[in-house]
């Protein structure tokens, strides 16, 4: 698979020095994601067809409807409504047919599963999901690359403090179609290296944290301890608590 570089955004994710460059540019991306969909877009006869079949997850609901176009967020449901109201509608004369006809126990006995795989099938997609999901992928892509040939990209990665676990498990599945057996095994290396050093840091804050809500630690500074718990939850899951992890917050 072929994957355009995008190497600015890339390298402006790592002057940011946070906890984990991708979580910042996927941040960036779904918040970008939303406003297209909320913006002109609502207009184009493409993008209301994709959202009108696909819709969005729950997530990404609850940020349109938060959004700054309540206008454009009625209109694009309004025709999504409409299509999977005929989708329910022909879902419920097959279970009307079912239910009368009379055909053998098995097939009655499958039209449940039918039905309910169906209805699965209408809540199981995401055009801000499938958006990110695309623009992800060239991010790691590019990250890969710029490991792979850049010296100062490199040296930046070892400095930082590299990704988060989902984006290490990301960045691997990727390096498999980029990097060659002996680079793949160092960068693994690295990347994990980079991970546990962070995480052994965020468990040593957590332990002072806890151990400061005893009186006879009540002399005992802080240091970064007091946000040690958003750090480890954002490294082991993602960023989902805490500082949004902007680009331009340096």
């Amino acid at each position: 698979m072929q994957y355009h570089l995008e190497t600015i955004p890339v390298w402006e994710a790592m002057e940011w020095k946070g906890e984990c460059p991708l979580c910042a540019l996927e941040r960036k991306t779904e918040r970008e994601e939303i406003e297209r969909t909320l913006g002109a877009s609502v207009m184009e006869p493409d993008v209301r067809v994709r959202f009108n079949e696909r819709g969005a997850c729950r997530n990404h609901q609850k940020m349109l409807f938060q959004g700054q176009n309540c206008l454009g967020h009625a209109l694009i449901m309004d025709s999504h409504t409409l299509l999977k109201l005929e989708q329910l509608q022909k879902l419920q004369q097959q279970a009307h047919s079912a239910a009368k006809a009379k055909s053998s126990l098995f097939h009655k006995a499958q039209e449940p599963e039918r039905i309910a795989a169906a209805l699965s099938e209408m809540s199981a997609y995401c055009v801000v999901c499938d958006a990110m999901d695309t623009h992800m992928a060239r991010y790691r892509y590019t990250v890969l690359h710029l490991w792979k040939t850049s010296t100062d990209f490199r040296a930046a990665w070892s400095a930082s403090h590299g990704a988060c676990l989902p984006h290490v498990e990301a960045l691997l599945k990727t390096a498999h179609d980029v990097l060659k057996p002996t680079e793949y095994n160092a960068f693994a290396e690295e990347a994990l290296g980079l991970l546990i050093t962070q995480l052994t840091s965020d468990e040593k804050d957590l332990a002072l944290f806890a151990s400061k809500f005893d009186y006879r630690n009540q002399a005992m500074p802080w240091g970064e301890s007091k946000t040690a718990a958003e750090r480890a939850i954002n490294r082991l899951r993602g960023w989902c608590v805490g500082a949004e992890p902007y680009l331009h917050e340096k």
